[in-house]
Protein backbone atom coordinates (compact mmCIF):
# COMPACT_ATOMS: atom_id res chain seq x y z
CA UNK A 1 0.00 0.00 0.00
CA UNK A 2 1.43 3.24 -1.02
CA UNK A 3 0.49 5.37 1.97
CA UNK A 4 1.71 5.95 5.29
CA UNK A 5 -1.39 4.19 6.79
CA UNK A 6 -1.23 1.70 8.99
CA UNK A 7 -1.39 -1.98 7.32
CA UNK A 8 -2.68 -4.90 9.27
CA UNK A 9 -2.52 -8.28 6.73
CA UNK A 10 -5.84 -9.71 6.67
CA UNK A 11 -4.35 -12.72 8.40
CA UNK A 12 -4.25 -11.41 11.95
CA UNK A 13 -8.68 -11.80 11.73
CA UNK A 14 -10.74 -14.37 11.61
CA UNK A 15 -14.03 -13.38 9.20
CA UNK A 16 -17.05 -14.69 11.83
CA UNK A 17 -19.69 -15.94 9.88
CA UNK A 18 -20.95 -15.20 6.44
CA UNK A 19 -19.22 -12.04 4.77
CA UNK A 20 -22.01 -9.44 4.72
CA UNK A 21 -23.44 -7.85 1.70
CA UNK A 22 -22.40 -4.26 1.31
CA UNK A 23 -23.25 -0.84 -0.64
CA UNK A 24 -20.24 -0.27 -2.18
CA UNK A 25 -20.96 3.75 -1.78
CA UNK A 26 -20.72 3.39 1.83
CA UNK A 27 -18.35 0.63 2.60
CA UNK A 28 -15.10 1.62 2.28
CA UNK A 29 -13.77 -1.94 0.97
CA UNK A 30 -11.86 -2.16 -2.33
CA UNK A 31 -9.59 -5.35 -4.16
CA UNK A 32 -6.63 -4.42 -2.07
CA UNK A 33 -7.73 -2.62 0.87
CA UNK A 34 -10.41 -2.01 3.51
CA UNK A 35 -10.84 -0.12 6.77
CA UNK A 36 -10.04 -1.49 9.73
CA UNK A 37 -13.45 -1.61 10.94
CA UNK A 38 -14.46 -3.78 8.83
CA UNK A 39 -11.88 -6.50 9.10
CA UNK A 40 -14.00 -10.36 10.82
CA UNK A 41 -16.60 -8.60 8.31
CA UNK A 42 -15.21 -8.52 5.26
CA UNK A 43 -11.95 -10.59 3.39
CA UNK A 44 -9.29 -7.83 2.33
CA UNK A 45 -5.81 -8.28 1.26
CA UNK A 46 -5.20 -5.71 3.94
CA UNK A 47 -6.68 -3.37 6.48
CA UNK A 48 -5.57 0.01 7.18
CA UNK A 49 -6.70 2.06 10.09
CA UNK A 50 -7.81 5.53 9.20
CA UNK A 51 -6.54 8.78 8.80
CA UNK A 52 -8.58 11.96 9.72
CA UNK A 53 -7.76 15.01 7.00
CA UNK A 54 -10.29 18.38 6.55
CA UNK A 55 -10.79 19.51 2.96
CA UNK A 56 -8.62 23.24 2.96
CA UNK A 57 -9.99 24.06 -0.54
CA UNK A 58 -13.98 25.41 -0.78
CA UNK A 59 -15.12 22.56 -2.56
CA UNK A 60 -13.35 19.21 -3.63
CA UNK A 61 -15.00 16.66 -5.82
CA UNK A 62 -14.89 13.30 -4.81
CA UNK A 63 -13.99 11.15 -7.77
CA UNK A 64 -14.41 7.02 -8.76
CA UNK A 65 -11.33 4.87 -9.24
CA UNK A 66 -10.62 6.25 -12.71
CA UNK A 67 -10.96 10.07 -11.65
CA UNK A 68 -13.08 10.29 -14.53
CA UNK A 69 -16.81 10.64 -12.59
CA UNK A 70 -17.52 12.54 -9.89
CA UNK A 71 -19.29 10.67 -7.14
CA UNK A 72 -20.15 13.06 -4.52
CA UNK A 73 -18.06 16.30 -3.55
CA UNK A 74 -16.44 17.59 -0.25
CA UNK A 75 -16.61 21.08 1.00
CA UNK A 76 -13.89 23.58 3.03
CA UNK A 77 -13.78 22.39 6.77
CA UNK A 78 -15.40 18.84 6.08
CA UNK A 79 -13.40 15.80 7.33
CA UNK A 80 -12.15 12.95 5.13
CA UNK A 81 -11.17 9.63 6.41
CA UNK A 82 -7.67 9.13 4.48
CA UNK A 83 -6.72 5.16 4.08
CA UNK A 84 -4.64 5.48 1.27
CA UNK A 85 -2.69 7.84 -1.10
CA UNK A 86 -1.29 6.98 -4.58
CA UNK A 87 -0.94 9.40 -7.24
CA UNK A 88 -1.90 12.43 -5.75
CA UNK A 89 -5.19 11.12 -4.45
CA UNK A 90 -6.57 9.94 -0.94
CA UNK A 91 -8.62 7.13 -1.22
CA UNK A 92 -11.51 6.69 1.78
CA UNK A 93 -14.72 8.51 2.97
CA UNK A 94 -16.40 11.52 4.01
CA UNK A 95 -17.07 11.35 7.75
CA UNK A 96 -20.43 13.47 7.62
CA UNK A 97 -21.81 10.28 5.61
CA UNK A 98 -19.51 7.63 4.65
CA UNK A 99 -19.46 8.16 1.26
CA UNK A 100 -16.51 6.56 -0.31
CA UNK A 101 -14.10 7.88 -3.05
CA UNK A 102 -11.03 10.00 -4.13
CA UNK A 103 -9.77 13.50 -3.61
CA UNK A 104 -7.31 15.58 -4.51
CA UNK A 105 -4.87 15.24 -1.83
CA UNK A 106 -4.15 18.91 -2.31
CA UNK A 107 -7.03 19.75 -1.27
CA UNK A 108 -6.60 18.01 2.12
CA UNK A 109 -4.68 19.13 5.16
CA UNK A 110 -4.25 16.66 7.92
CA UNK A 111 -5.88 16.61 10.87
CA UNK A 112 -9.24 17.50 12.07
CA UNK A 113 -9.30 21.44 12.11
CA UNK A 114 -12.11 22.96 14.47
CA UNK A 115 -15.33 24.03 12.86
CA UNK A 116 -18.64 25.31 14.83
CA UNK A 117 -20.25 27.29 12.40
CA UNK A 118 -21.54 26.30 8.81
CA UNK A 119 -22.06 28.67 5.72
CA UNK A 120 -25.97 29.41 5.72
CA UNK A 121 -26.17 31.45 2.19
CA UNK A 122 -25.86 30.64 -0.81
CA UNK A 123 -21.80 32.25 -0.62
CA UNK A 124 -20.04 34.10 1.94
CA UNK A 125 -16.97 36.45 1.31
CA UNK A 126 -14.34 36.43 3.68
CA UNK A 127 -12.76 39.83 4.63
CA UNK A 128 -9.38 41.08 5.08
CA UNK A 129 -10.98 43.20 7.61
CA UNK A 130 -14.36 43.83 9.54
CA UNK A 131 -15.33 45.69 6.53
CA UNK A 132 -17.36 45.09 3.76
CA UNK A 133 -14.90 47.19 1.78
CA UNK A 134 -11.64 45.67 2.87
CA UNK A 135 -10.03 43.13 0.61
CA UNK A 136 -11.84 39.74 -0.33
CA UNK A 137 -9.52 36.78 0.84
CA UNK A 138 -12.04 33.70 0.05
CA UNK A 139 -15.09 32.90 -0.90
CA UNK A 140 -16.92 29.92 0.72
CA UNK A 141 -20.16 28.06 -0.24
CA UNK A 142 -23.31 27.30 1.62
CA UNK A 143 -22.36 24.30 3.28
CA UNK A 144 -18.63 25.02 4.19
CA UNK A 145 -17.52 24.52 7.44
CA UNK A 146 -15.09 27.17 9.94
CA UNK A 147 -14.50 28.22 13.35
CA UNK A 148 -15.71 31.54 14.04
CA UNK A 149 -15.84 34.02 17.02
CA UNK A 150 -18.00 36.82 17.51
CA UNK A 151 -16.14 40.41 16.60
CA UNK A 152 -19.04 42.53 16.62
CA UNK A 153 -22.16 43.29 15.67
CA UNK A 154 -21.89 42.81 12.42
CA UNK A 155 -18.68 40.22 12.04
CA UNK A 156 -17.34 37.68 13.34
CA UNK A 157 -13.74 36.35 13.30
CA UNK A 158 -12.19 33.14 11.61
CA UNK A 159 -8.75 31.97 11.08
CA UNK A 160 -8.59 33.94 7.36
CA UNK A 161 -10.35 37.15 8.15
CA UNK A 162 -13.67 37.96 9.06
CA UNK A 163 -17.01 36.82 7.48
CA UNK A 164 -20.14 39.16 7.99
CA UNK A 165 -23.22 37.20 10.07
CA UNK A 166 -26.13 37.16 7.91
CA UNK A 167 -23.98 34.86 5.83
CA UNK A 168 -23.09 32.23 8.76
CA UNK A 169 -24.84 30.34 11.13
CA UNK A 170 -23.88 27.73 14.12
CA UNK A 171 -23.50 24.01 12.65
CA UNK A 172 -27.05 22.56 12.41
CA UNK A 173 -28.87 25.73 13.55
CA UNK A 174 -29.34 27.35 10.28
CA UNK A 175 -32.52 30.36 10.26
CA UNK A 176 -35.59 29.26 8.11
CA UNK A 177 -37.18 26.33 7.10
CA UNK A 178 -35.56 23.94 4.22
CA UNK A 179 -37.58 25.83 1.70
CA UNK A 180 -36.34 29.17 2.68
CA UNK A 181 -32.74 27.35 2.29
CA UNK A 182 -33.54 25.89 -0.83
CA UNK A 183 -35.06 28.75 -3.12
CA UNK A 184 -31.33 30.92 -1.89
CA UNK A 185 -30.17 28.30 -4.40
CA UNK A 186 -32.70 28.61 -7.39
CA UNK A 187 -30.58 29.07 -10.37
CA UNK A 188 -27.36 27.72 -8.93
CA UNK A 189 -26.03 24.84 -11.52
CA UNK A 190 -26.67 21.49 -11.69
CA UNK A 191 -23.43 19.15 -11.10
CA UNK A 192 -23.50 15.73 -11.31
CA UNK A 193 -21.73 14.32 -7.63
CA UNK A 194 -21.70 18.33 -6.41
CA UNK A 195 -23.06 19.26 -3.38
CA UNK A 196 -22.57 23.09 -2.61
CA UNK A 197 -24.04 26.47 -2.80
CA UNK A 198 -21.76 26.52 -6.21
CA UNK A 199 -23.37 23.75 -7.51
CA UNK A 200 -24.95 20.45 -6.80
CA UNK A 201 -27.11 17.67 -7.74
CA UNK A 202 -30.61 16.54 -6.68
CA UNK A 203 -29.98 14.40 -3.91
CA UNK A 204 -26.72 17.20 -2.63
CA UNK A 205 -29.35 19.81 -2.50
CA UNK A 206 -31.38 17.82 -0.26
CA UNK A 207 -28.74 16.33 2.06
CA UNK A 208 -26.57 20.08 1.86
CA UNK A 209 -30.30 21.48 3.18
CA UNK A 210 -31.18 19.38 5.74
CA UNK A 211 -27.74 19.05 7.13
CA UNK A 212 -28.45 22.99 7.41
CA UNK A 213 -31.07 22.24 9.85
CA UNK A 214 -29.17 19.57 12.14
CA UNK A 215 -30.58 16.76 10.27
CA UNK A 216 -28.52 13.80 8.84
CA UNK A 217 -29.51 12.65 5.94
CA UNK A 218 -27.19 10.19 3.37
CA UNK A 219 -25.68 11.25 0.11
CA UNK A 220 -28.02 9.48 -2.70
CA UNK A 221 -31.70 9.76 -3.42
CA UNK A 222 -32.42 6.32 -2.88
CA UNK A 223 -30.73 5.89 0.52
CA UNK A 224 -32.30 9.07 1.25
CA UNK A 225 -36.20 6.93 0.96
CA UNK A 226 -35.48 6.14 4.53
CA UNK A 227 -35.51 9.56 6.23
CA UNK A 228 -39.15 10.71 7.58
CA UNK A 229 -42.25 8.91 7.45
CA UNK A 230 -44.40 8.11 4.40
CA UNK A 231 -47.24 10.25 3.59
CA UNK A 232 -50.68 8.48 2.89
CA UNK A 233 -51.37 8.46 -0.80
CA UNK A 234 -54.82 10.33 -0.37
CA UNK A 235 -53.02 12.96 2.39
CA UNK A 236 -52.15 16.35 0.26
CA UNK A 237 -48.54 17.21 -0.07
CA UNK A 238 -47.33 20.47 2.31
CA UNK A 239 -44.44 22.53 2.20
CA UNK A 240 -40.75 20.40 3.00
CA UNK A 241 -41.99 17.24 1.97
CA UNK A 242 -39.76 15.48 -0.20
CA UNK A 243 -40.59 13.89 -2.81
CA UNK A 244 -38.78 10.88 -4.96
CA UNK A 245 -38.88 9.62 -8.59
CA UNK A 246 -36.60 6.80 -10.28
CA UNK A 247 -33.33 8.38 -9.15
CA UNK A 248 -34.26 11.85 -8.30
CA UNK A 249 -35.88 14.06 -5.49
CA UNK A 250 -36.86 17.17 -4.60
CA UNK A 251 -38.94 19.75 -1.59
CA UNK A 252 -41.66 21.00 -1.83
CA UNK A 253 -42.40 24.60 -1.48
CA UNK A 254 -46.14 24.13 -0.76
CA UNK A 255 -48.88 21.74 -1.85
CA UNK A 256 -48.18 21.99 -5.81
CA UNK A 257 -44.30 23.31 -6.21
CA UNK A 258 -41.41 21.42 -6.14
CA UNK A 259 -37.68 22.62 -6.01
CA UNK A 260 -35.22 20.48 -7.31
CA UNK A 261 -31.45 20.46 -8.77
CA UNK A 262 -32.24 18.89 -12.16
CA UNK A 263 -30.86 18.19 -15.42
CA UNK A 264 -33.65 19.33 -17.72
CA UNK A 265 -32.68 22.83 -16.77
CA UNK A 266 -29.31 22.47 -15.84
CA UNK A 267 -30.03 24.18 -12.55
CA UNK A 268 -31.89 24.53 -9.66
CA UNK A 269 -35.55 24.91 -10.13
CA UNK A 270 -38.88 25.89 -8.59
CA UNK A 271 -41.71 24.34 -10.62
CA UNK A 272 -45.30 23.29 -10.52
CA UNK A 273 -44.75 19.26 -9.27
CA UNK A 274 -47.08 18.28 -12.16
CA UNK A 275 -44.38 19.44 -14.82
CA UNK A 276 -41.83 17.12 -13.28
CA UNK A 277 -43.96 13.93 -13.52
CA UNK A 278 -45.17 14.79 -16.85
CA UNK A 279 -41.41 14.77 -17.96
CA UNK A 280 -40.74 11.57 -16.61
CA UNK A 281 -41.31 8.32 -18.64
CA UNK A 282 -40.92 5.80 -16.42
CA UNK A 283 -41.86 5.74 -12.76
CA UNK A 284 -43.37 8.73 -11.93
CA UNK A 285 -43.57 9.30 -8.02
CA UNK A 286 -41.50 6.33 -6.19
CA UNK A 287 -42.44 7.57 -2.62
CA UNK A 288 -43.79 11.06 -0.50
CA UNK A 289 -41.34 11.24 3.01
CA UNK A 290 -42.13 13.93 5.61
CA UNK A 291 -40.06 14.70 8.67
Amino acid sequence: MQSEMTSVKRSQFRLRGPQESNDSRITPIRGDLADITLAGKYFAPHYAKAKMATCKAASSLMTNAAHDTAVSQLLYGEYFAILDVSGGYAWGYSAHDGYVGYVAMDDLALGNARADHQISSRSALIFSEASIKSMVVKQLPMGARLSADNHDENFMQTADGFIHKRHISPIGKASGDSIDLARELIGAPYLWGGRSGNALDCSGLVQMILGLQGIKAPRDSDMQQAIGQEIAQDAPLQRGDIIFFPGHVGIMSDEANIIHANAHWMQVKEEPLADVVSRIEEGGITARRRL
